[in-house]
């Protein structure tokens, strides 16, 4: 094989590698702009610079492509936050605030990242599978592992004894806020909202509530 040869079968090997990550690119930006319903394959495979064939040889449906954009990016922040978790040995308020903050630093800088839980608040009734998917994949790990982290504070004497798993709820439900702020009502925001203050506010609140009696939080 000539030199020439070799180099061109390298770039294409290289390239090759490189589309499913291209593809998941294209088809969050598809999604971010039509939503999950109206984007076709079609559509994706336009903004990737590729065939509608080539998606199918990385991806058997739509559904899989954006369960794979689930897994790379709201997964992955999961799949550490529970690595983290279980070797932990700091205090309650110091994993929360580093779980939040890494949350409210993907909601502020990756804006796009957040249309996929809008997908699933906005068309979860039209395609339960995706739902059934983000409940086991995302949601399930992430409150199982809080609940976790709440009911050691509580062990330990540093919170309160309340139940864990609503507790997980309330820690998390300004993330969902959050979320649909960023992907609804941001643009026309005056003033940019910034989700690290306002989740390190919820965090503090929240230890303020679960401290126990006579104890600073």
């Amino acid at each position: 094989m000539s030199i020439h040869a070799e180099k061109q079968t390298k770039s294409w090997s290289r390239r090759k590698q490189a589309r499913p990550a291209e593809i998941l690119d294209a088809a969050l930006t598809v999604f971010a702009e039509k939503g999950f319903a109206a984007a076709r394959m079609e559509d994706i495979a336009a903004r990737a610079g590729v065939t509608k064939g080539t998606i199918y040889l990385y991806f058997p449906s739509k559904e899989e492509v954006f369960k794979s954009l689930a897994r790379q990016h709201v997964g992955d922040l999961v799949s550490a936050a529970m690595e983290r978790a279980r070797d932990f040995e700091g205090s309650t308020r110091d994993f929360l605030a580093m779980f939040l903050s890494a949350v409210a630093g993907m909601i502020q800088s990756h804006g796009g990242q957040a249309v996929l839980p809008k997908i699933i608040i906005a068309e979860s009734g039209n395609f339960p599978e995706l739902a059934r998917f983000w409940r086991t994949e995302v949601v399930d790990k992430a409150l199982t592992m809080l609940a976790g982290i709440i009911a050691k504070g509580v062990a330990r004497g540093d919170l309160r004894d309340v139940p864990a798993d609503y507790v997980a709820r309330l820690c998390v439900a300004p993330i969902v806020m959050s979320i649909i702020w960023r992907t609804v009502f941001a643009p026309t925001d005056t003033v940019p909202f910034d989700y690290q203050k306002f989740l390190a506010l919820h965090l503090d609140v929240v230890m303020r509530g679960l401290a126990p009696e006579g104890q600073k939080p």
